[in-house]
């Protein structure tokens, strides 16, 4: 931790890039929330001081000690998020997984959400002067224009996040504090009695609690961005916009409370406690503040699938840098299926009380997945086990009220939250499994035996020369091991003379960033290894890294990469090198169990939209063959017994 305190330190800008970066989402929930609680139903006291309660201690509890005082310390190397947590506490059991790759995809689910409920929820307060406008076109225009703009990145629109929404949260105080001002006795609803007793026996108790949640979402970010933002800057960043959230949720109470068994009848408590001539500057700020929303969620969707490409959790695609800012980073293939996804939501729903439902449950998913995974970390870490069981019970109490409170509105929207979660989840499970199969298939032999035929092969002058220098990229974790593929490949296929033999191996660190190499020279100058180990978040740029390498080792005289063709040597002219990729390909997968062929043709179907090997590793086409070689599946099918007859 004393490494990310030392990046980020507590600075009035680091505050102000909080503001812009992390709350966007958390920050617009006074948008719709007090609208979802109170519905169609009549403006009660009873009602509105319960709900208040509700949220007052959902924010406390939820927001403040589980994510700002717990979670934000469980920081991998400064950075934090589930995968990075993941990373953390991976080594205490396989099935930690399945957690993280629910989490993940419940996360990517609610970027598809989130920017249809907040532009909309914003564009709506419009229907204060045009009540017969039709804000979907308007809404579904604001949203492609910012799917479109993803690619040229958010550097310039990023300096404008902290600004406006210093703006957005002194506003929402300013406004509540108008309201609660003259109505005090809207404090009582600190007092958890109110709460404990709506939840007890209001009659719509499940539906108050799955609106009272919205206020709470967004808190995941606070972790998510810890590497953007650091510790103490998001923790005094914290206070202010806690304040400001709570003014504006009182004040909205004491208006509510001025209209005492009134119907709400469509209108939005957030646009009623300003003033009539305000109302125009308010929606369009708010605007403002749902697009900041929106952009805070698509780039933490990007690196969320950037993770997971790189722990082996999702296909293989493209990664864009627009430009050379660390952090700045554009994923294609996510940004349209988050924008399709988001379409459909609002052409589904059309109106944000209809998108309340589908919102919360995919945020209530990965809060109880985080709850499951600080739970090891604490315990990885000796924290006294009772502590750590005590923060398990307590928010998986908590966190699955809220569950209940969500899935009761399953049939109102819920249900496609669920459907989305579904369809990602099963994604990331059948990429994980199916390279669990065929790594379980890939046999490995003692490279030890067949190092003198690849060092004759490459004195043996009768074998027409490959390339000067051929590398092969390999998944052996050991260097006395290697694939019985590469062996073929060299040696048995169509044997291929080089002057120097590379191996080349990547292994992914959990940590976020690291740049290490290691040389092991098999055979001196002949055949060597090379192990990379890149943390989770670098790019696998391997071709520029190992010419890097390459550079390095000629410099230091431990390689010699000069072509042996006499003339070309004679004027000092390097060796051309040839980059070997073998793709596994798995045969006789009928023997395989029904659920693995399932998994294995989701698997196909996923490859067939990724990238390649070469490219998924920045090698240089030109530089590159492609060798299919077999992955031979369970031999389990029976022998047959052929009879010569002649």
């Amino acid at each position: 931790m004393g490494q990310q305190l030392s990046r980020h330190p507590l600075t009035a800008a680091g505050i102000l890039i909080a503001l812009g970066i992390i709350y966007g989402d958390i920050g617009t929930s006074p948008l719709y929330v007090f609208k979802a609680i109170v519905g169609q139903g009549t403006i009660n006291p009873r009602l509105v001081y319960g709900g208040l309660s509700c949220i007052f201690w959902t924010l406390t509890l939820q927001t403040t000690v589980k994510y700002v005082i717990i979670t934000l310390r469980a920081d991998n190397k400064g950075e934090g998020g589930i995968l990075s947590l993941f990373s953390l506490v991976r080594k205490n059991g396989k099935w930690i997984v399945f957690p993280a790759m629910l989490g993940g995809a419940a996360l990517l689910a609610d970027g598809m959400i989130t920017p249809a409920i907040t532009i909309s929820s914003a564009i709506e307060g419009l229907g204060i002067f045009y009540p017969q406008l039709q804000t979907v076109p308007i809404v579904l225009v604001i949203v492609a224009v910012l799917f479109s703009l993803q690619r040229f990145g958010t550097a310039v629109v990023g300096r404008l996040f902290g600004p406006v929404m210093l703006i957005w949260f002194s506003m929402l105080a300013i406004l509540g504090f108008t309201h609660l001002a003259g109505t005090p006795a809207i404090l009582k609803a600190v007092s958890p009695h109110y709460a404990i007793q709506t939840i007890v026996s209001h009659p719509d108790a499940l539906l108050i609690i799955g609106a009272v949640f919205l206020c709470t979402t967004g808190a995941e970010a606070l972790y998510s961005d810890l590497g953007h933002c650091g510790l103490k800057n998001i923790r005094v960043s914290w206070v202010f916009v806690k304040a400001c959230l709570l003014f504006n949720y009182f004040g909205q109470g004491a208006w509510l409370l001025e209209h005492d068994g009134a119907l709400l009848a469509g209108s939005n408590p957030f646009y009623m406690v300003m003033p009539t001539w305000f109302v125009p500057y308010g929606i369009s700020i708010a605007t403002l503040a749902a697009v900041i929303a929106s952009q805070a969620m698509i780039s933490g969707a990007f690196t969320l699938v950037a993770e997971a490409v790189r722990l082996n959790l999702w296909p293989k695609v493209r990664l864009v840098h627009p430009n050379l800012l660390k952090g700045q980073l554009y994923v294609p293939s996510a940004n349209w299926i988050l924008f399709v996804g988001c379409i459909i939501v609002i052409l589904v729903f059309r109106e944000s009380a209809k998108m309340e439902a589908a919102y919360g449950l995919a945020i209530n998913i990965s809060f109880i997945v985080t709850t499951m995974l600080m739970t090891v970390f604490l315990l990885q870490k000796r924290v006294p086990k009772a502590v750590a069981i005590g923060f398990l019970v307590i928010y998986l109490i908590i966190e699955s009220t809220f569950f209940v409170g969500n899935v009761s509105k399953f049939t109102h929207g819920g249900w496609l939250t669920l459907l989305i979660t579904a369809i990602i989840f099963s994604m990331m499970f059948c990429w994980w499994w199916a390279r669990k199969i065929k790594n379980r298939h890939t046999r490995f032999v003692d490279i030890g035996k067949y190092i003198p035929i690849i060092s004759e092969i490459g004195r043996d002058k009768s074998i027409p020369l490959y390339a000067s220098q051929l590398v092969y990229l390999t998944s052996a974790n050991f260097d006395s091991e290697i694939e019985e593929s590469i062996i073929y490949s060299i040696i048995r296929k169509k044997p291929k003379r080089a002057d120097v033999y590379w191996l080349v191996h990547v292994d992914v660190t959990d940590s976020p960033y690291t740049g290490e190499y290691e040389i092991t020279q098999l055979v001196p100058g002949r055949l060597i290894r090379v192990d990379f180990r890149l943390g989770f978040r670098d790019e696998q740029r391997i071709s520029i890294l190992f010419r890097e390498i390459v550079e390095n080792l000629v410099a230091n005289g431990e390689v010699d990469i000069k072509s042996n063709f006499d003339t070309l040597r004679k004027y000092h002219i390097d060796g051309d090198f040839r980059f070997i990729v073998l793709e596994r390909v798995l045969f006789n997968t009928s023997a395989f169990r029904f659920a693995e062929r399932i998994v294995l043709d989701v698997y196909h179907l996923l490859k067939a939209f990724s990238l390649s090997e070469e490219r998924s590793f920045g090698l240089d086409s030109s530089f590159v063959t492609v060798e299919r070689v077999p992955l031979l599946g369970p031999s389990s099918l029976p022998k047959k017994r052929l009879k010569r007859t002649k």
